[in-house]
Order: C-alpha cells, then sequence, then structure tokens
C-alpha cells in the first residue's frame, strides 16, 4: 500500500524542520521541531512516506521513525539539492527533500543497522590511530634528521632507531631534546598499541561473521576489508547487481557520452572513499602475486589486463572486479568459487 502523506525532514542537531503535504502537495504543513517533539509527533503520525538527507545521526533517525511504521528514506545531499528551490534555509531544504523522495530514479542510502555503526566507528577509530601514528613517526624523523640523524621511513623503524640515538652520548642531542624524543616516543608506542588494538578486534569481528569469513574467501580480501564491506554494504540488497555495487563505490569509468558515442573517462571517485580504498589496496596485494598464480583464473585475467592497460589501470580495474565478486558472495550467501565468479 502505497504511503497517502509524504513528509520532507530537514535535520539538525536539536532543530528539525519538516514539510508535510500529499503526493499531489495538497494540504502542506511546516513545523519546527526538538528533537524529542519530533519523535513525540511522528510517534502518534499516521504511516507516511519520510525523505531525508543522508547524514550525521539520519540512520539513527531512521531506524527510529521505521520502528513507529513509517517508510524512511535517506538520500545524498547531493541529489536533493537540484529540488531545492530559491535560497537555502531549513524549510526549503525539507520541501526539497519533499520533492526528491518521490522521484522515480532517485537513488536512496541503504539505512544501516547498529551492528553496522559499531563496525564503522571501529573503524574510523583505527583510521585516526594510524594517521597519528604515522604523524608522530614523521614529526620524530623530522627532528632527528636536522641532527643529521637520518631514520628510515616507518613506524618500526623509528621505534628501532629511537633507543639506540637517545642512548648516543656522541650526536647532538641535548638533554630536553632527548626528553622530548623519549615522550614522543611513548606517545608513539600507545599510538601503535591502541591501532593493533582496533586491528584485532576487527579481525575478531570478522571471524566471528559468517557473511565476513564468506568474503574472506575472495582473493585480495582480508578482515579489514570483509568487516568495511559489510560495514557499509550491508547484506548487499540495496543494490541491483555487482555493477551498481562498484559504481556505488566509484569504482566505475566517468561517462562522457553524446551523439551515440560512447567515451569513457577516468573512475567517479563517489560514494565511499574509504571503502573504496581499501578494495584497491586489495586489488593492488593481489596483483603484485598474481604471477605466482597462473592457473588462477582471476589472476590471469588481471595479469593480461596489466600487460594491455599498465600498472594502475589494471589495479583499478581488479578492485572493480573484487567489488562485484563481493556483492555476488554477499547476496547469493555462497563462497568464492573461483571456476563461477572469476570472470
Amino acid at each position: 500500500m502505497q504511503e497517502h502523506i509524504v513528509i520532507g525532514l530537514d535535520t539538525g542537531k536539536d532543530v528539525f524542520h519538516l514539510l508535510e503535504a500529499n503526493r499531489h502537495g495538497g494540504g502542506r504543513v511546516r513545523r519546527k521541531f526538538t528533537r524529542r517533539r519530533l519523535i513525540s509527533y511522528l510517534s502518534n503520525h499516521e504511516k507516511s512516506l519520510i525523505g531525508l538527507e543522508a547524514c550525521a545521526g539520519s540512520h539513527h533517525l531512521a531506524r527510529k521513525l521505521g520502528a513507529f511504521g513509517h517508510t524512511v528514506r535517506l538520500m545524498g545531499a547531493q541529489h536533493v539539492r537540484p529540488y531545492v528551490m530559491g535560497g537555502k534555509n531549513d524549510f526549503n531544504d525539507a520541501a526539497g527533500a519533499w520533492e526528491a523522495v518521490q522521484r522515480p530514479r532517485m537513488r536512496y542510502v541503504p539505512v544501516k543497522t547498529v551492528a553496522q555503526q559499531e563496525l564503522c566507528a571501529l573503524h574510523r577509530a583505527r583510521a585516526l590511530s594510524e594517521k597519528l601514528r604515522t604523524a608522530v613517526s614523521n614529526q620524530i624523523r623530522g627532528i632527528l634528521g636536522e641532527f643529521g640523524i637520518v631514520v628510515a621511513k616507518g613506524v618500526g623503524s623509528v621505534k628501532r632507531r629511537l633507543p639506540e640515538v637517545l642512548e648516543d652520548a656522541d650526536n647532538e642531542l641535548t638533554p630536553g631534546l632527548r626528553r622530548l624524543l623519549a615522550e614522543l616516543g611513548e606517545e608513539l608506542h600507545r599510538l601503535d598499541e591502541r591501532f593493533a588494538r582496533y586491528t584485532r578486534a576487527l579481525r575478531a569481528e570478522s571471524q566471528g561473521r559468517e557473511e565476513c569469513r564468506r568474503l574472506e574467501t575472495i582473493p585480495g580480501i582480508g578482515p579489514m576489508v570483509a568487516t568495511a564491506t559489510v560495514a557499509r554494504s550491508g547484506d548487499g540488497q540495496a543494490f541491483r547487481d555487482g555493477r551498481h555495487h562498484a559504481a556505488w563505490m566509484g569504482l566505475v569509468p566517468r561517462q562522457f557520452s553524446t551523439g551515440g558515442k560512447p567515451r569513457l573517462g577516468p573512475i567517479t571517485k563517489r560514494g565511499d572513499a574509504y571503502l573504496r580504498t581499501m578494495y584497491v589496496h586489495g586489488a593492488r596485494a593481489l596483483l603484485q602475486v598474481c604471477k605466482r598464480r597462473p592457473d588462477d583464473p582471476l589472476c590471469r585475467w588481471a595479469t593480461e589486463l596489466e600487460a594491455r592497460v599498465g600498472w594502475n589501470k589494471a589495479v583499478v580495474a581488479l578492485a572493480n572486479k573484487l567489488a562485484r565478486i563481493a556483492f555476488v558472495v554477499l547476496t547469493r550467501g555462497v563462497a568464492y568459487d573461483p571456476k563461477r565468479l572469476a570472470v
């Protein structure tokens, strides 16, 4: 049964703006709510189609309103913007969401579960600790380089060399600099332990989830890529096919076609940049060993492609292929079969 009432919602931290009307625009109502009053109002409202932009807190709100029986659709802000008429204000944004959610070709963002958001939070914390660890390591290398002490790149190299440098009485480091570097070394050690702890937690999550174990049967996909895929793509049912899944990650060519002449450019880079990066890293690692696996259909395809188009394009094309295979593994509930899913 199609909902008679359509609601466009502009969300904020504490204030929400709502536009409510039937599908023909009749009975239009504009209201402003606090978060608590919005939940109270919609909990007693007749079942409606609700459209809002995907943003921080939108998944929680979508789950909450969905529990009241409403049909909630999240949309990318870039898809809602063309339907906002006039200057930007909160009620115009709500009207744009009301208009956009009724478009038959609108693309919706899958609503994440609490478990998916937990995995996303783990990945974000791990990425942050990795970034901070690299920053502290580079700062230590930079300070030492100013005194003629060259340390190789990498956190491991810095952790190995720093104690030796601090104990060397023949270098130009002053007592104050030695204390400063010792503090930075302790901070680097703490960040390294935190990064390892998050990595172990994600590996444990991957082992405890059947869909992650199936994804790990795909070459080039390990615990990090598997958990990131489940966190963002869910069970894959939000996508039409494997190409749609790859396009959602931004791993398909950008089109400049006109007059019946197809022209393909670089990849679109739309969607989730973190997940796309993970797939590209996995494809790069796989392509490095493909020449040693001539009997594997996927590796044979990737090696032949590399010979034709070069390393970088082959890596991205292989990442696209892995995203398509991941869609099949997620939606069909099967493990990777190289004879059926590779090419």
